[in-house]
């Protein structure tokens, strides 16, 4: 398994998470989303700290399963980590993770915890989660 940096895409915060050769995804600080200054700079902070071999974008489907509204500008997005990074890029179903962030970060602590990126993070974590169960099952199934 190789090291993975998940990703939520967002104009004011981006969601971080991490997962290394175990397969452990865990969340990290969130960055200034891609409205906001140093983002960029940010992103290729955790890239060299972190050095993965992969990068997890979430990908806005819409419940029904077509394309969101914002599936142009993640497109736009992930072509620019792609040439950045040199990386590659996967974009995975990230529909319900900030309802399942928020919902897994307690009631109490809620709008705390949303203005440090903590939800951001939580749900870059549950989606890289998901990726990696999802590869998981395919080779599995080999």
């Amino acid at each position: 398994m190789a090291n993975a940096l998940g990703i939520d895409y967002g104009r004011r915060r981006i969601g971080l998470s991490f997962a290394d050769e175990l397969g452990i995804a865990f969340p990290l600080d969130a960055i200034p989303g891609v409205d906001e200054s140093g983002c960029f700079d940010a992103l290729v902070s955790v890239v060299r700290e972190r050095k993965p071999e992969l990068l997890v974008l979430g990908y806005p489907y819409n419940m029904d399963g077509s394309m969101g509204t914002r599936t142009r500008e993640v497109d736009v997005f992930a072509e620019e980590l792609e040439r950045r990074f040199a990386l590659p890029v996967e974009k995975f179903d990230e529909r319900l993770t900030t309802y399942q962030a928020e919902k897994d970060i307690s009631q109490t602590a809620r709008a705390r915890r949303k203005n440090r990126g903590e939800v951001d993070s939580q749900a870059a974590t549950l989606i890289l989660r998901d990726f990696l169960d999802s590869r998981d099952v395919a080779s599995n199934e080999l």
